[in-house]
């Protein structure tokens, strides 16, 4: 079953063949070929190949995007809520903040629409600024003396549309109104502020309402659908920028 012995010894041919060595063919002496001289410095070549690499680099690099426009920018307003007895009128609505009994945020670029006193005593609207470009998209501030709490989250917009032709259209119209009670400063402690948000057919109004210093304060936020769709995230803030300063709290930063 197994092969001869011998078989599996290797051949003195083989052996003698494998322990031979052949010396290996002597190497040519390499030629180092220098380029021709084009009487151009070293320095010279090396700077037009780096600049020719550079150039090269540039036009496979994708071009840089556009830069982004900034966001934009706000002040804060400060309102006295004057009585119409007391109200300047006419150049009159710069508060100060020693004085004032609210803040909002106001984008920079929107003007300020003076109240006249007959409108302040009639509709309690204290102050306004508008978007020069769309006059509709604005916000306002009305408030009425004499509240010292708010009633119940339902009663409250209806009450605010009675004097507001516009606010009115848009609840009538509105695919639906969301109603919500917000506690500043905690579950079960704070001042408390109801959120109104209108959908109407033809505009979007953000509300929010609050009673403080035996006043209650109504600060709206209203654009027609097509500024609401562009600069919806810009009328949220205004809208939750909203707050009133307590009696002899200091008032707030005017970082934005």
């Amino acid at each position: 079953m197994f092969p001869p012995l011998l078989s599996r010894l290797p051949s003195p041919l083989l052996t003698a063949a494998s322990t031979s060595t052949a010396s290996p063919p002597p190497t040519p002496p390499h030629t180092l070929r220098l380029p021709p001289n084009n009487n151009k410095p070293l320095a010279t070549t090396l700077v037009a190949a780096a600049a020719a690499a550079a150039a090269g680099l540039l036009l496979l690099s994708p071009s840089p995007p556009p830069p982004t426009l900034a966001d934009p920018e706000f002040t804060v307003y400060y309102g006295t809520a004057a009585s119409a007895a007391n109200y300047g009128g006419y150049g009159g609505n710069a508060s100060k903040k020693d004085t004032a009994e609210y803040v909002y945020d106001v984008p920079t670029g929107w003007k300020e629409r003076l109240v006249s006193k007959v409108e302040k005593g009639t509709n309690g609207t204290d102050s306004e600024f508008f978007n020069p470009r769309k006059r509709t998209e604005k916000e306002y501030v009305a408030y009425l003396p004499g509240i010292r709490a708010l009633a119940p989250l339902s009663a409250v917009l209806d009450n605010l549309a009675l004097s507001d032709v516009v606010l009115q259209d848009q609840i009538a119209t509105a695919e639906g109104v969301r109603a919500e009670e917000r506690r500043e400063g905690g579950e079960g402690e704070g001042q408390v502020y109801y959120e109104y948000e209108v959908a109407g057919a033809g505009a979007h109004s953000l509300i929010s309402v609050t009673c403080a210093r035996n006043k209650l304060y109504a600060h709206f936020v209203t654009a027609p659908n097509a500024e609401w769709g562009r600069d919806e995230v810009m009328l949220r803030r205004l809208h939750e920028s909203f707050r009133t300063i307590q009696p002899g709290a200091p008032p707030p930063a005017t970082e934005s």
